[in-house]
């Protein structure tokens, strides 16, 4: 069974070392449609059709509808209107680098790149453009990626009409079974590959091979990258690459997937009628084996990289064993699940509380049906990885030696509980393409999918079958930290000749006794502070006909837009605006402004910390994320109908009644500390850190503080710092989604409209400026890998809502993709130079100036004078003259597609008129929307092109190596 209980390994992802899954939604404790939990399965499949389910007792998904082709290509098609007219279609090749020899290393994924590039049935270069006058968006819409184990390309094709979707499997088909790999196309497109392997950032590569190397010693997983070497890549001939495809890209190792907004039986009718004529080159090859994780080799390793944190992985790894998906195997799946997460939480609890190490986490997965493993990652307080890694071992040891409480397991099963009936409530507004990658996803690790139904009551079954006991959690806490090898890497900063001891011997230390717990009391929703009485509706209206959006003020100055639109099943947006964001912060000296997002939110409300309020929350859909946006500070969340009301009471205490946990701040500011030298280490992390500052003219209120400003913080001048602007400034509170209008506004008037009214500052947007026009680039430095560096080429544009800005913004917005398109076809499809060059165009709409049209490419250094001289030569050519009809109908469709597509969400309408309570104007450009895009010409495209792509106007960045 595919579902969010299987949990992919994601190395030196040190965000997945959250201690939970994300909090769902509580609904009724029997959702419509679950079987009875006494009759859950069914008995095993014998028979290979449908081909999914063989060797599984999983109920089977018949909105799906699966058939296989004579001649062995699987197909799964089915019906799915998320969102309108489009269709999603996936190609899953069983080839992946474990299939690759060692003259062949990156062929799978150089395979995939020449596929794009012509066939059988279009000419190099064609198939993007085709897709384009049917509104696909290149790098988005239609991609592919390349794993261990499987190459999988993706369409997702908008407002598909029968002719579309025949044109797009023609030439799908093509990509699969007869690319064009000739010399001219291989001398094109190896360069590109070459960029993609080049771009990657230096220190986690390392990091990442160094440790496949020891945790998967002894199997082809260690020395399998799909990206290859570059050996082997200039090695490639058309030959060599062609061999690679007649051995692997045959119709019995393909599974298409097809869903969208059409009959299915017109998807089957695609399906059979471009790929049956498939046939293979030679006879068939069996997979190589992937072999099983073996001991007797090193169990400690070490890498030096000061760019990286430090930081400590364990691995345990086990042959793996997916052989049938059953129930009972996911049941004792979910046993494991519950035992990690207790564990998880009681981590995150220390790490809280000011410990050892800033995060830790465990993980158990299937990697590349080659182990099935369990992870522990570390991240220690500043570099004594050894206490760290001590205290989380010790963790972990006691939820060995003693029992959780069955407070514990219910709390943890009632979290898993809440989440697969949200799962259930959501499954109707599922989007296609989402269901089309689980599908893959599942094939890929042998698995199955079922309905959201059926998983609960697997789930349901083992919660009644008295599966979840002190006991049993016990038992999976000590097997899953058992396997094959236990094997250990520590980054450093500095060289250590004795580490390989120093880590052995930290995997055998005895840390038996020192794993304390935490246990929480009674914590309520009626404990938070209280608020005032209801306010007060002042004014209510309807605004834009034919949307559903109401405008409501309150007696306090507090305001409300609202749209009850019940068409994303279970999903109610929250958005709070408050203050003035960037632009109302002082512009100069150091300020705790940077520690907001991380550590506000985190800080708590009224008594309770963030440990208070995540036992609160846990089993219900409630939360929220704090962003720092140009013109306001925002609260957001999504929550259910049943949830808002307790929602919105979370989020007003916290701006009546906000904590000020120091924990938080002192985590925080650890955890930049600990990787700000990365921010040094390639071009793309310098970029991150000073590019915005740099184009606001090296205002401190953009881009990442200096270390010394994030050492200087401390919880205290962060609570003097964020105090007051919390407590100040208008409130606009956006409510959109599937909820009930009246009880929504009985919600608000309880919460935001109780709170007491709020001065708006009389002080105008503090002012910054675009940097003035540069003869020569400016240029910084990085440490990184000596051929890597980016160049930056920006234009002021404008910004706000006045005199048609919104207007302009869009047609803008058509410039910059016709500027992207063709940036990309010369810098990487032609020269070769760079991976994913991008052009972007913002146009702040809270300030009236801030705007800018922006072209960024990672390129080796002797190529940054080329960069500018080939941007600068489009640019003068968008000026000199219009562009023909047919270019400006590949940038604008694909726009108009994107747009249509995300108008069937609630959170488009809500961004489209976010802060417009004060700015009505945001409001009114809603309905010239769609004629904006709609009535771009090639006259105003050149116009455009004339007033902002002046010469005179242009700045310039480039990010080079450091010289030693």
């Amino acid at each position: 069974m595919h579902s969010f209980l299987r949990a992919p390994l994601a190395l030196l992802a040190l965000a997945s070392l959250a201690p939970v899954l994300p909090a769902q939604a509580q609904q009724n404790t029997n959702p419509p449609g679950v079987p009875d939990t006494k009759t859950v399965g069914r008995p095993v499949q014998t028979a290979k059709d449908p081909w999914l389910y063989e060797k599984s007792d999983l109920v089977h998904d018949d909105a799906w509808k699966f058939g296989r082709l004579s001649n062995g290509v699987r197909y799964a098609v089915r019906k799915n209107g998320v969102p309108p007219g489009q269709v999603s279609v996936r190609v899953r090749m069983d080839v992946g680098s474990l299939m690759e020899q060692d003259s062949e290393r990156g062929f799978a994924h150089l395979l995939e790149h020449l596929s794009f590039r012509g066939s059988v049935h279009v000419p190099d270069g064609e198939s993007k453009r085709i897709w384009q006058r049917l509104g696909v968006t290149f790098g988005s819409d239609s991609n592919a990626s390349t794993t261990f184990t499987a190459t999988t390309y993706k369409l997702d094709l908008p407002m598909a009409t029968p002719a579309g979707l025949d044109e797009s499997f023609k030439i799908l088909a093509g990509m699969m079974s007869g690319p064009e790999i000739t010399q001219p196309i291989l001398n094109s497109e190896r360069p590109v590959v070459l960029a993609e392997q080049r771009e990657q950032p230096g220190p986690q590569v390392r990091l990442r091979d160094a440790m496949l190397d020891l945790m998967f010693a002894g199997q082809p997983l260690a020395q399998r990258d799909p990206i290859g070497t570059v050996e082997t890549l200039n090695g490639a001939t058309p030959a060599s690459v062609q061999a690679f495809h007649d051995r692997w890209y045959r119709p019995e190792r393909a599974t298409i997937i097809a869903i969208g907004d059409v009959d299915p039986a017109l998807l089957e009718q695609m399906i059979v009628k471009h790929f049956s004529d498939w046939k293979g080159t030679g006879p068939a090859v069996p997979s190589p084996d992937f072999g099983k994780p073996v001991a007797g080799k090193p169990v400690s390793a070490s890498i030096v990289e000061p760019a990286l944190p430090v930081l400590t992985t364990i691995t345990i790894v086990r042959p793996w064993t997916v052989d049938g998906d059953t129930v009972i195997f996911n049941q004792k799946r979910m046993i494991d699940l519950v035992a990690i997460r207790i564990i998880n939480r009681r981590l995150e609890t220390r790490a809280r509380s000011g410990g050892t190490y800033i995060a830790a986490g465990a993980d158990l997965s299937d990697l590349a049906r080659s182990a099935n493993i369990t992870t522990v990652q570390v991240l220690p307080v500043g570099d004594d990885w050894e206490a760290a890694l001590r205290d989380v071992r010790a963790v972990i040891a006691d939820a060995q030696a003693t029992p959780p409480t069955q407070a514990e397991i219910d709390r943890e099963v009632a979290e898993i509980a809440s989440s697969m009936q949200q799962r259930i409530n959501t499954a109707p507004v599922d989007a296609g393409a989402k269901l089309a990658d689980d599908l893959a996803e599942a094939v890929d690790i042998n698995e199955t999918v079922t309905t959201p139904e059926f998983s609960y009551a697997i789930f349901k079954g083992a919660v009644d079958g008295k599966m979840f006991t002190p006991a049993t959690v016990l038992a999976s806490s000590k097997t899953v930290f058992q396997g094959t090898a236990t094997r250990a890497i520590v980054n450093l900063h500095a060289p250590d000749p004795a580490i390989t001891t120093k880590v052995a011997s930290a995997l055998e230390a005895n840390v038996a006794g020192a794993g304390k717990r935490k246990v929480l009391g009674n914590v309520s929703f009626a404990a938070l502070p209280k608020l005032g009485l209801p306010g007060k509706v002042a004014s209510r209206e309807q605004i834009l006909p034919g949307t559903g959006i109401e405008k409501l003020a309150f007696a306090n100055g507090v305001t409300l837009l609202m749209r009850q639109d019940p068409s994303e099943t279970g999903k109610v947006y929250v958005n709070v605006r408050f203050g003035g964001g960037l632009s109302s912060l002082p512009n100069k000296g150091a300020t705790p402004a940077w520690a907001g997002e991380p550590a506000l939110v985190a800080s708590g409300v009224g008594k309770y910390g963030q440990e208070e309020l995540d036992y609160l929350t846990g089993n219900r859909q409630i939360g929220a994320d704090f962003d720092i946006d140009d013109d306001a500070f925002t609260l957001r969340a999504q929550t259910t109908k049943d949830d808002l009301s307790d929602q919105l009471k979370l989020l007003a205490t916290k701006l009546s009644a906000p904590a000020w946990d120091p924990n938080p701040v002192n985590r925080a500011k650890a955890g930049i500390l600990s990787g700000y030298a990365g921010l040094s280490a390639s071009p793309d992390a310098v970029m991150s850190r000073d590019l915005e500052r740099l184009l606001h003219n090296g205002d401190p209120r953009w881009g990442v503080p200096s270390k010394a400003v994030i050492e200087a913080t401390t919880p205290a001048s962060f609570r003097k710092f964020w105090e007051p602007l919390l407590a100040t400034g208008p409130i606009e509170v956006e409510v959109f989604g599937d909820m009930d209008a009246e009880a929504t506004v009985k919600a608000v008037a309880a919460t935001f409209g109780a709170l007491k009214p709020r001065v708006a500052s009389m002080a105008p947007p503090v002012p910054f400026e675009f940097p003035a026009h540069v003869a020569t680039p400016v240029t910084l430095t990085h440490t990184g890998q000596p051929n890597q560096a980016a160049a930056v080429i920006a234009w002021p544009t404008g910004g706000g809502t006045a005199n048609g800005g919104i207007t302009e913004s869009r047609k803008l917005e058509v410039l910059a993709a016709i500027f992207r398109d063709r940036l990309l076809d010369q810098l990487r499809s032609q020269a070769g130079v760079s991976y994913s060059p991008q052009v972007a165009s913002q146009w702040p709409l809270g300030l009236s100036t801030g705007g800018k049209i922006m072209a960024l490419g990672m390129v080796p250094p002797d190529k940054v004078d080329f960069f500018f001289e080939l941007s600068r030569k489009i640019a003068a050519d968008l000026v000199a003259k219009p562009v023909d009809a047919d270019e400006l109908n590949r940038a604008l469709t694909p726009l108009k597609q994107q747009i249509l597509r995300m108008s069937s969400g609630n959170m488009f309408w809500m961004r489209l008129v976010e802060g417009g309570t004060y700015d009505p104007a945001r409001i009114a450009a809603v309905e010239t929307l769609a004629q904006d895009y709609s009535r771009v010409s090639p006259a105003d495209v050149q116009g455009l092109a004339m007033k902002y792509l002046r010469p005179d106007k242009d700045w310039t960045v480039k990010v080079v190596p450091e010289t030693k």
